[in-house]
C-alpha cells in the first residue's frame, strides 16, 4: 500500500478524519492528550525510529528514549531539530512548550527543561502521535 497520500500537510479536517481513527485525529489535528499509562509506546523499548503518524516523518530514535515515570513516551532528544516546531501553549492554565511535526503540523505532546543530560530536555509525546518503525537487524 502507498502511503505517499499522509505526506501532504495540505489536507482538509475532512481529510484528515478520513485517513485517522477518532482518538488519533483529537490528538494530532486537534491538540487533545491521551491518558497517562494508556498509550502504546509508553513503556516501549526495542530499537528502532517513532515516525509521525500523519505524515511518517522520522522524529525520535529509540536511543533517546527514557522512563521518565510521566506516563507518555519520553526522549531527551529529537532526531533532527528542524523536523520538529515549537509553540507557546498557555492551555489548561499552564505555560507550556507545545510540539508539532513541522511537516504536517501534528500536535505531538510538549517538551520540559526538566530532562536528564546530555539535553535536559523531556520530550513527552502522545503514543497515538507516533508509528514505530523497527531498526533493521543486521546480519553479519
Amino acid at each position: 500500500m502507498n502511503n505517499d497520500h499522509h505526506r501532504s500537510p495540505e489536507r482538509s479536517p475532512e481529510e484528515w478524519k478520513q485517513l485517522l481513527d477518532p482518538a488519533t485525529y483529537h490528538v494530532t489535528r486537534e491538540a487533545g492528550t491521551e491518558p497517562p499509562f494508556s498509550g502504546r509506546y509508553w513503556q516501549h523499548d526495542e530499537p528502532g525510529t517513532y515516525l509521525c503518524i500523519c505524515c511518517k516523518t522520522p522524529l525520535f530514535s529509540s536511543q533517546t528514549k527514557y522512563a521518565s515515570g510521566c506516563g507518555w513516551p519520553s526522549f531527551y532528544d529529537g532526531m533532527d531539530p528542524g523536523k520538529i516546531e515549537e509553540h507557546r501553549d498557555t492551555s489548561h492554565g499552564m505555560l507550556r512548550t507545545e510540539v508539532r511535526c513541522r511537516t504536517c503540523g501534528a500536535h505531538l505532546g510538549h517538551v520540559f527543561e526538566d530532562g536528564p543530560p546530555p539535553t535536559g530536555l523531556r520530550y513527552c509525546i502522545n503514543s497515538l502521535s507516533l508509528e514505530f518503525s523497527p531498526a533493521e537487524e543486521s546480519h553479519a
